[in-house]
């Protein structure tokens, strides 16, 4: 039997408790998820020995010393992407000191705001100011600063590298060729959401249930894989589907609404910032008519849905800095590392939403690698 932990995370403070129960659920490619300071282990998390990849002597004595200017994106402001960007940090203040170098981040962090024009505006800005390495965080501005640098070569002929972090589904935004061997100027981490076992859950909290609300926006790249597969595992249970999506916040509340009065008995949302950034203002509807939201990351559960699912998002966003300090300092090309992936069994459930609408989550401990409790907030302390 695996070893399972709880985490209690509370105002304030901290309680871990540990369960016993079986392994995690496999994964399925959908979208991302969020850390709440559970545990998670890492999957592809180094590339195969390569000794044609590996730095030489001069490369690491020239690294010595260095200083690298790193472009830092996020596409919006929300709970998990603002935890990645830290985290990201943090490794990078870390790696300075253990390899004597220094990324200067703090000139090139932007918030895309969710916005195309000022996506591309801020890619301009960073090739003009010669950066050597760009982190988009989330699949839209990922895209962005991919065809960027991909249209604006260096004076040398070379492309900008760029390491992107919280995408769910690289291969199917076309980012990269493969997981494995990403290609061109790209790698990074990905949080693919194990839909699957989202709603294994969902069923094992209420086993009768009948409609499922899809809550997501059609234009997010990162949800299209994870609404297929709640779809397709809808039909399978012969569980009927409503479908509602949304743009910005005004539209996800109507979506809401529209949802609830369909008689939709739970509701999903993939990895969708767009949504995310919504929840604060919708949360509530649901807590009212005793409907369980369940999202594709646990700063989901952060700001109210019942449970967020996925990954832990400070692990996912040192991973991202310690492959660009690798690129930086090591000389690894990044068409030849390939994309990270972490444990995505991590059931984040809001105790004080779970309460309201009376629903019992005691069983998930023995269906998910670990379970944490929450209380609503608005960012991860």
């Amino acid at each position: 039997m695996k070893k399972k932990s709880i985490t209690l995370l509370l105002t304030g403070a901290v309680l871990t408790a540990a369960l016993t129960g079986c392994g995690a659920n496999g994964s399925n490619a959908g979208a991302a998820a969020s850390d709440s300071g559970a545990s998670a282990d890492t999957e592809n998390a180094e590339t195969p020995a390569d000794t044609d990849n590996a730095p030489d002597a001069d490369t690491a004595e020239a690294a010595s010393g260095s200083s690298y200017k790193v472009g830092i994106v996020q596409y919006v402001d929300d709970a998990s992407l603002n935890q990645i960007v830290a985290a990201i940090q943090t490794e990078l203040d870390k790696k300075s000191e253990e390899l004597g170098i220094s990324f200067d981040y703090k000139n090139y962090t932007y918030n895309g705001q969710a916005d195309a024009t000022t996506m591309n505006q801020i890619a301009t800005d960073l090739i003009a100011s010669d950066v050597d390495l760009i982190i988009p965080v989330a699949t839209p501005v990922a895209m962005v600063m991919q065809n960027a640098t991909a249209e604006n070569p260096r004076d040398d002929g070379s492309l900008i590298p760029v390491v992107f972090s919280a995408v769910s589904d690289p291969v199917g935004a076309g980012l990269v060729a493969s997981m494995d061997a990403p290609g061109s100027n790209i790698t990074g981490t990905s949080d693919a959401l194990n839909t699957e076992a989202v709603f294994d859950l969902m069923l094992a909290a209420n086993p009768d249930i009948q409609t499922v609300g899809l809550l997501y926006d059609k234009s997010q790249d990162a949800s299209t894989a994870a609404i297929a597969a709640a779809k397709a595992y809808c039909e399978a249970k012969g569980i009927t589907v409503i479908e509602k999506t949304g743009t910005n916040n005004g539209e996800i509340s109507l979506a809401a609404d529209a949802l609830l009065s369909s008689g939709a008995e739970a509701v999903f949302t993939p990895t969708d910032n767009n949504v995310m950034t919504a929840e604060l203002a919708i949360y509530e509807k649901f807590i009212d008519a005793k409907v369980p939201h369940y999202g594709g990351a646990d700063s989901f559960a952060l700001n109210g849905a019942f449970m967020g699912y996925g990954v832990n998002y400070v692990e996912l966003g040192t991973a991202t800095a310690d492959m660009a300090a690798a690129i930086l300092a090591e000389g690894k090309e990044p068409s030849s590392l390939a994309v990270q992936t972490m444990d995505n069994g991590i059931a984040t459930v809001n105790t004080e939403t779970a309460e309201a609408i009376g629903l019992d989550y005691s069983m998930f401990a023995d269906k998910c690698s670990s379970l944490v409790e929450i209380q609503t907030a608005e960012e991860f302390n």
